[in-house]
């Protein structure tokens, strides 16, 4: 398949022109094929997952977080190696960050919301302008603990709580990756806790003074369910192999 035919694809499916004021280049990236036969995904483009996309035979990696983030930078040090090995590779990149975060089926957030058993999540956690996240109402109220327990199964990562909230939870919202400064939004949307990736040193104080539980589930793990969805989408509509490549940083 024409690799121009797979990027149209994937940017009308993502509607990546919708997010102007993200940091991230979403779209190609990197162009060093014409055809594409099969696609790698991965959470990270990195020197591991570029090698792991060769080794597979893969002509397009497909990546939440790319290499190009702000204003363009010289591409030297460990860069240029991840740009050498796209070239000799025959590789092409593509990456979507918010776009992928948001997408109201195929998105972090909304896959994450399906899992908990949310019905009909609505948008929420307002980034850069847009609502990047969902949130709702879980099928039946639940523990801080029996919720991470639950988080922990699901995503197969350890899951810190900060319990700064009620004792039972019932209404959430989630926001993949690092979404813990959107605590306080959280709180005066009357949620009962926050579902994200990581927290910081100043989200910590944040959701301990708005009184709202906050579920940190791991970067990395909370990011893997879009890619793994669009891999499915893309392989169901287009008829391309795809393959998810696994990289987890413990973080």
């Amino acid at each position: 398949m024409r690799l121009k035919t797979v990027i149209t694809f994937l940017d009308e499916t993502l509607k990546i022109t919708d997010f102007p004021r993200d940091s991230s280049l979403n779209g190609l990236q990197v162009e060093a094929c014409r055809t594409v036969r099969r696609a790698a995904l991965a959470v990270d483009v990195c020197e591991k997952s570029i090698k792991r996309a060769a080794r597979i035979g893969a002509d397009l990696l497909i990546v939440h977080h790319g290499l190009f983030w702000g204003k363009m930078e010289p591409i030297t040090g460990v860069s240029a190696v991840r740009v050498g090995l796209l070239f000799e590779n025959s590789i092409s990149l593509y990456a979507a960050h918010l776009p992928l975060d948001s997408h109201p089926e195929i998105g972090n957030n909304a896959q994450l919301a399906r899992m908990l058993g949310i019905d009909g999540p609505e948008p929420f956690g307002r980034y850069r302008g847009t609502e990047i996240g969902m949130c709702g109402m879980l099928p039946r109220s639940i523990a801080p603990g029996g919720l991470a327990n639950k988080l922990k199964g699901m995503l197969g990562a350890p899951v810190r709580v900060f319990g700064f909230g009620s004792a039972r939870i019932a209404r959430v919202g989630i926001v993949s990756g690092g979404g813990a400064s959107l605590a306080e939004e959280a709180a005066r949307k009357g949620l009962d806790a926050l579902i994200t990736g990581e927290t910081s040193h100043g989200a910590y104080h944040i959701a301990r003074e708005a009184g709202i539980n906050l579920l940190c589930a791991g970067h990395y793990a909370t990011e893997t369910l879009g890619v793994r969805a669009l891999g499915k989408l893309l392989r169901r509509e287009s008829g391309l192999e795809t393959r998810f490549i696994d990289i987890p940083t413990g973080l």
